[in-house]
């Protein structure tokens, strides 16, 4: 008989095994929020092979209410998510003390935009045109403590 009682997201450890040096590393932890449904559905396809999704919200506010409980290494903000948009749950998330990592993960290609997010504490900046391509990427840069940006705003004049 299953126990009816549920464990917190954050209890649960996923764990992975190195086929080439045998030993278990855990999978970085990942909290996605995006106001378009699909949008979060291709994103976690994307990364549940190799991280931990502990939520994937429809809007700022869940990320602010709950953060601190799930303690996330990696937040995925869209910048255009009504209110509060990106740009502001970053701002407050850096205000709270989280010190998790942040793509910003948007339909905004201009570099006002990028400048704006990186200003904020983004560690990175994904068109979501180049999703498919630059997500994964994103997130490796990020936990290597490096930034990144979609490689397409690079080089615009």
């Amino acid at each position: 008989m299953l126990s009816a009682r549920v464990a917190p997201l954050r209890a649960i450890a996923v764990l992975s095994v190195s086929a080439v040096e045998g030993e278990i590393v855990s999978k970085a932890s990942i909290l996605l929020a995006d106001d378009n449904p699909e949008v979060l559905s291709e994103v976690a396809e994307i990364l549940e092979p190799d991280y931990e999704i502990v939520a994937s919200v429809l809007n700022g506010r869940w990320v602010l209410e709950n953060w601190s409980r799930l303690r996330p290494d990696v937040i995925v903000l869209d910048i255009s998510m009504g209110e509060p948009n990106g740009i502001d749950v970053a701002l407050a998330l850096r205000d709270s003390g989280c010190e998790a990592k942040i793509i910003f993960l948007t339909i905004h290609s201009d570099h006002d935009f990028v400048q704006e997010a990186m200003d904020v504490g983004g560690s990175a900046y994904v068109v979501k045109s180049q999703l498919r391509g630059d997500l994964a990427e994103a997130l490796r840069a990020v936990l290597s403590d490096k930034h990144f940006v979609s490689p397409c705003l690079q080089y615009q004049e």
